[in-house]
């Protein structure tokens, strides 16, 4: 059985106890049942990681031991950003779960024509915060200590303007004449724009070129768009990144 991996905001460094409340402890103690003794590594989604010994638990609440500082070679090379037109709820936490896996950096969530629900107000906020949770259980599943950050909701109209100062940037487009082997590596940060449900609707197509970016397809089929942007991300490391 893998060691257990959890996030906690804080930690104090080698040698200290902490105590974790909260989602994280429950999991450890009701769903795990993990018993005093049992090895775990905390990481704090900066960078940093520890493996730990559980001292004990309550329902909500348990406390470590943490221990010597472990090395995080799981990011990757490749610094992306996930610009995604907003899909629905199930759709949208699968993109975002697997765009973690496959090494994203920053992740982008955009209000597009297509996307069919528009959240204001607190049911925006709380949207936010299980798409942060859905984030920091992706890290835990597969190794990383450094949280993708996810920046706040945005228009596409209003974002493109400032999406500045990347390397390249792509925009998934069924039709186009080019394929990502016919690109060259990128030397900084790739930004990869995918629409919603429907894709960009051609004003937004349109928009994009005018912003510098290139379409691209991902073979002959129309993909879905949750299989697009994950087609693409593990094309990306397979070309350029961790696969190559």
């Amino acid at each position: 059985m893998a060691v257990p991996r959890i996030y906690t905001p804080q930690l104090p460094g080698t040698g200290a106890q902490l105590d974790i409340e909260g989602q994280a402890a429950a999991h450890v103690a009701q769903v795990l049942r993990l018993r005093p003794g049992s090895a775990l590594r905390v990481f704090d989604g900066k960078g940093r990681e520890f493996s730990a010994t559980l001292l004990g638990s309550r329902r909500c609440c348990i406390r470590l031991e943490l221990h010597e500082q472990q090395a995080g070679p799981a990011e990757s090379a490749l610094d992306i950003t996930l610009a995604q037109g907003i899909a629905r709820h199930d759709r949208m936490d699968l993109i975002l779960q697997k765009a973690v896996e496959l090494g994203v950096n920053t992740i982008q969530p955009l209000w597009m024509q297509r996307s069919q629900s528009r959240l204001g107000g607190e049911r925006l906020v709380k949207r936010l915060r299980h798409w942060e949770g859905v984030i920091i259980s992706a890290c835990e599943q597969c190794g990383r200590n450094t949280l993708p950050e996810l920046l706040p909701v945005a228009g596409l109209a209003e974002w493109l303007p400032g999406s500045t100062g990347a390397s390249l940037k792509l925009m998934l487009q069924p039709g186009s004449p080019h394929i990502l082997p016919s690109l060259t590596r990128p030397d900084g940060t790739v930004v990869l724009l995918v629409g919603p449900e429907g894709g960009l609707d051609p004003d937004e197509q349109a928009a994009a070129q005018a912003a510098g970016y290139s379409g691209v397809r991902l073979g002959q089929r129309i993909l879905r768009t949750e299989t697009a942007a994950l087609a693409a991300l593990a094309a990306m490391q397979v070309l350029w990144g961790d696969y190559r």
